[in-house]
């Protein structure tokens, strides 16, 4: 199985005034293809800092970042956005859809940015509503969608470019519990068909639906271990 991301000995320094603040110290890591990951932590532990650094949102201070084989450490902001919008599916805790737009446009986005052509780029995002069992709402605007219909958007927006990973930070937090079980039963199903997923939370139980734990405290990997009783879901979405 090939790795994915490698980090190697990162650290990122924000100056805050006179002050120098080592969000990450010395983190090293390789996370492989396929693979389900939850990185957890206290707050100020580095966690978010290292959720940055991964989905390319951000660049460290010092270390070396290899993501699918290319060194994206010292890359600029263009060439991260190309990255970004070609190789990171992004699922945020608040949806980030587009009010005005339905969910076909809304999944639509990213192979605008892309410049694939409209006749492709609707057919490959009804394609990834479909996928997580939205066919049958594919033109209603977020403020007609649940909260979890409205996840499910953001999930198929992170999945209609084919990207090498998924990237899910604290994707359950505006959700209710039943609702959050079921998108995670969807994290399951994503992760059966072959897809990479980083998870980012503070909730235990919604870690262990991983196979893997990061645990970051004080800017440092304080453990890193496989999860020995995962929590798997009985159920599909489509059938929660």
């Amino acid at each position: 199985m090939s790795n994915i991301i490698k980090l190697e000995n990162i650290a990122k320094i924000y100056e805050v005034g006179a002050e120098k603040v080592h969000a990450l110290k010395d983190v090293s890591l390789t996370i492989n293809e396929n693979e389900y990951v939850a990185i957890m932590g206290p707050s100020g532990s580095g966690k978010s800092t290292l959720m940055n650094i991964i989905g390319c949102l951000d660049t460290p201070t010092k270390g070396t970042y290899i993501f699918t084989g290319v060194n994206v450490s010292d890359m600029d902001d263009n060439e991260l956005a190309e990255i970004r919008n070609k190789e990171i599916g992004f699922v945020f805790q608040t949806f980030n859809l587009l009010p005005r737009s339905n969910a076909l446009h809304n999944v639509e986005l990213p192979l605008i940015y892309a410049g694939i052509p409209k006749t492709e780029r609707r057919e490959k995002a009804i394609q990834a509503l479909k996928s997580v069992g939205l066919e049958d709402r594919i033109y209603h605007k977020p403020n007609e969608l649940s909260g979890g219909q409205r996840q499910r958007v953001a999930i198929a927006r992170a999945l209609v470019t084919n990207p090498s990973i998924i990237l899910a930070d604290e994707p359950t937090g505006n959700l209710d519990s039943k609702t959050g079980e079921d998108i995670m039963a969807l994290f399951n199903d994503l992760h059966l068909k072959g897809h990479t997923i980083i998870l980012v939370t503070h909730e235990e139980y919604i870690a262990e639906h991983a196979e893997r734990i990061i645990r970051l405290r004080d800017g440092l990997i304080e453990r890193d271990e496989p999860v020995t009783q995962r929590i798997i879901p009985n159920h599909t979405l489509n059938e929660g």
